[in-house]
């Protein structure tokens, strides 16, 4: 019993760690999405692109929750008239939206509204 003895000798097996079914691991640890839900979610909720972000960033534009409820019932009639790229101007913000994605693609304040030219849009909302 003079011989040493050395772990990998006990269990020369390599073992490899357990592969899970690509089905089996998307589905580990989430509840199960349906697309109707998704997608009903996505018809209800204003989405600001990453430039749309930044602009507001840069401008100090800040949007209240009553801000928002307000532009996104704009976005809903803007739909309802079958409208793709809307000018939505509120107080001294104005905001190009894509309607049927119901995302804002950019967005200015009052000093950059003023000496501009809105060009690719299909409609415009004025709100109060």
């Amino acid at each position: 019993m003079s011989d040493s003895m050395k772990i990998g000798h006990l269990f020369p097996i390599k073992t490899t760690p357990l592969q899970l079914d690509k089905n089996v691991k998307g589905s580990l640890g989430r509840a199960p999405q349906s697309t109707e839900f998704r997608d009903l979610l996505d018809s209800k909720v204003l989405k600001f692109s990453h430039h749309a972000e930044v602009r507001m960033e840069q401008r100090g534009i800040t949007l209240q929750p009553e801000s928002l409820s307000q532009i996104m019932k704009a976005v809903d009639d803007a739909a309802s008239k079958g409208a793709k790229d809307s000018l939505i101007v509120f107080k001294d913000i104005a905001m190009i939206v894509n309607v049927p994605s119901r995302t804002v693609v950019t967005a200015m304040d009052g000093k950059q509204m003023q000496s501009n030219v809105f060009t690719k849009i299909d409609s415009a909302i004025i709100l109060s």
